[in-house]
C-alpha cells in the first residue's frame, strides 16, 4: 500500500480524474483562518506526494509535511524542494515544534484501526498545535454514508502514458476494503498491472467527534466540502 508503483502514478491519476487539490487547500485555509486569524504555520499530516502541500505552501507563510510511506515522501520532496517532509506515523510523531494549523486530507485518518488509535492520533495533532490552534480533518466515509459494493473506473492518458484505475469497495465488519487495480501502459516499457488494497475504518460521525473531545479539542463538523465527505474542525482548548 502506497508503495513505489502507486507513488509514480498517484498524482497523475487523481488530477486527471478531476480532484481539485487547489480548491480543497483553499477551503481548508479559509476554515482554519476563520477560527485562527493570522494562522501562518501549517503541518500537513499524511501529505502523500505533496499535492495539497504544494498549495498550502502558497497559502501559508510556512508549511511542512509528514508522511509514513517513504516512496510517497520521496515523491513529495522531489516535487517540493526546500519544503520539509518528515517521515513519521500520525499516531506517534514528535517534531519538536508547533503550528497554527494541522491538516489531514483525503480520508487518510480512516487508516486508524480503532477509536483508541483515532484519539491517539488527534492527541498527537494537538501536541503540535499552539493553544487555540486548529486541526482540520477530511474524514473517510462514515459508517452511515458508505456505499456497499461501490465501483469506480477511470482511464487517463498523459504524455503518452495511459493508466486505467478500477476499484471495488466492500464492507467487512467495521471497515471498508477497497481493492484498486491499476494498468499502466507506456510506449517503451509496455504494460504492467498492480493492485493496492486499502482497509479503511468506517467510523461514525459521533465517533470522530468524541475522539476530538477526548484529545482536548472543541469540534464541529462542516458537511459541505470540496471532497464531498465534509470536514471536522477542532480547536485546541
Amino acid at each position: 500500500m502506497y508503495g513505489t508503483d502507486l507513488a509514480q502514478v498517484y498524482d497523475l491519476v487523481h488530477r486527471e480524474r478531476g480532484k481539485d487539490y487547489r480548491a480543497e487547500a483553499e477551503a481548508v485555509a479559509a476554515v482554519a483562518r476563520e477560527r485562527r486569524p493570522g494562522a501562518a504555520r501549517l503541518l500537513d499530516v499524511a501529505c502523500g506526494t505533496g499535492a495539497h502541500l504544494r498549495h498550502f505552501t502558497t497559502l501559508f507563510e510556512h508549511a511542512e509535511g509528514l508522511e509514513l510511506s517513504e516512496p510517497m515522501a520521496r515523491a513529495a520532496r522531489a516535487a517540493l524542494p526546500g519544503v520539509a517532509v518528515h517521515p513519521g506515523d500520525m499516531r506517534q510523531f514528535r517534531l519538536g515544534t508547533t503550528f497554527d494549523v494541522v491538516t489531514c486530507m483525503f480520508g487518510s485518518i480512516g487508516y486508524m484501526e480503532s477509536e483508541a488509535e483515532l484519539t491517539l492520533t488527534l492527541r498527537a495533532f494537538g501536541a503540535h498545535l499552539e493553544p487555540g490552534g486548529v486541526a482540520v480533518v477530511d474524514p473517510w466515509w462514515f459508517d452511515e454514508t458508505f456505499t456497499e459494493g461501490h465501483v469506480s473506473a477511470d482511464v487517463v492518458t498523459v504524455d503518452g502514458t495511459t493508466i486505467s484505475r478500477v476499484s471495488h469497495s466492500a464492507r467487512r465488519g467495521a471497515a471498508s476494503h477497497m481493492d484498486v487495480h491499476f494498468v499502466v501502459a507506456e510506449p517503451a516499457a509496455g504494460a504492467r498491472h498492480f493492485v493496492d488494497t486499502h482497509v479503511i475504518s468506517l467510523f461514525g460521525r459521533a465517533q470522530y467527534e468524541e475522539a476530538f473531545r477526548q484529545a482536548g479539542f472543541t469540534v464541529e463538523y462542516l458537511p459541505e466540502s470540496p471532497s464531498g465527505r465534509g470536514l471536522f474542525v477542532g480547536v485546541r482548548t
